[in-house]
């Protein structure tokens, strides 16, 4: 397979270690292992501890342990662990349904700006792409009587991502609905990249259900990375059907063949906690946006953005006379802050920013970005 360069992931990975303010960040503030055990009754932490310290570091059960499994499907409606495939991310998930479900010259939607990976790997494939807008110029929102004059009798797969990374754009339950029911009736399957699902902004819109509980052609794709704050896990998951999943088993055979061990345990605790982790995610995401909102305000002449409607995620609209990967580089490398250029997105005059780091960080990191703005915008000396 050839395939084009993923230019998020190649730029993320030269500054994301050693910028100070990583204020681009997609998911949700790490925790530590003892953040996750502190969950815990304190009385049971120990054993905890002690079953943890003595895991044998062997393979462990190529599809996820049952464990694992069970409490991922008791997340849905109607779902099995057979009908969970525990993967290396979401990005692993996401990269094996592709591969499995298509073929040269298959019609797919798949939304736009988005991560890369949602229409590269299917084009790498060979596939026919529409692309379904979701960007600035579309008010940064899902549009589906838009997606409904894409859809054709060769549609394969449409792919959906809700919450939306990069913009924060949302389909609400009736929507989701629809985009299924498009689907159903020219015999294609809807793919969700559910890697913000339990990410609501506190006091703002719910979420729709994950597709899987909707039917037989829903295909879920989650994550602990940005709702858990658990990205080094590299833990994420399939919801399929079961013919469905057995399939993606087996090409996984020759990709990543089975999760770590250990990682899965702490994926498992991570997942009976959720409710705690969640209330420790509307904490930072309610004061990061607070922070963010006034700070946008204060630079009105040259900021606005789309709030976010759920996720973390937004891009930035600023108006410089500097394209967003040099405005990129130049935070990162002078100011040691790390918004990502919108140009990776095919959007310039635009940043990507996140609202999940520590606040504290948060707060610090605009406030560098705002002597970057200001030294960017100063008149040239003669």
């Amino acid at each position: 397979m050839k395939i084009e360069t993923f230019a998020l992931e190649r730029w993320m990975t030269k500054y994301e270690t050693c910028v100070k303010y990583d204020i681009a960040e997609s998911g949700i503030l790490p925790l530590t292992v003892n953040d996750l055990l502190s969950f815990e009754p304190s009385g049971d932490r120990s054993a905890i501890l002690d079953r943890l310290l003595n895991i044998r570091l062997g393979y462990s059960e190529a599809p996820g342990t049952l464990e694992l499994r069970r409490a991922l499907a008791e997340t849905y409606h109607n779902c099995e662990p057979g009908n969970i495939l525990v993967t290396t991310g979401a990005i692993e998930a996401n990269f094996l349904l592709f591969n499995v479900l298509l073929k040269a010259g298959d019609h797919v939607i798949a939304p736009h700006p988005a991560y890369q990976q949602l229409y590269s790997v299917p084009r790498a494939i060979g596939c026919d792409v529409s692309l379904w807008k979701v960007g600035p110029d579309s008010g940064c929102r899902y549009d589906v009587d838009e997606l409904e004059r894409l859809v054709t009798p060769k549609t394969r797969l449409i792919v959906v991502n809700t919450p939306h990374n990069p913009t924060g754009a949302m389909l609400s339950a009736d929507e989701l609905e629809r985009v299924y029911d498009l689907a159903e009736s020219v015999g294609a399957l809807v793919m969700c990249d559910e890697a913000y699902r339990w990410l609501t902004i506190p006091g703002g819109e719910s979420l729709a259900p994950p597709i899987f509980n909707l039917g037989a052609s829903g295909i879920s794709v989650g994550t602990v990375s940005k709702p858990f704050g658990l990205p080094g896990l590299r833990i994420g998951w399939i919801a399929a059907g079961k013919e469905t999943v057995a399939q993606c088993w087996a090409m996984r055979d020759y990709v990543s063949l089975s999760p770590g061990k250990l990682n899965d345990a702490l994926a498992l605790l991570a997942i009976k906690h959720r409710d705690r982790i969640v209330e420790r995610n509307n904490r930072i995401i309610s004061a990061n946006l607070a922070a963010a909102k006034a700070w946008i305000a204060r630079h009105s002449g040259i900021l606005s953005w789309q709030p976010p409607r759920g996720g973390l995620l937004a891009l930035l609209r600023y108006n410089l006379d500097i394209p967003s990967l040099e405005l990129a580089n130049k935070l990162a490398e002078q100011y040691s802050v790390m918004l990502a250029p919108g140009s990776a997105f095919g959007y310039e005059n635009h940043l990507r920013i996140g609202i999940g780091q520590d606040p504290s960080v948060f707060a610090a990191g605009l406030e560098q970005a705002s002597a970057c703005f200001a030294e960017v915008a100063a008149p040239t000396p003669v």
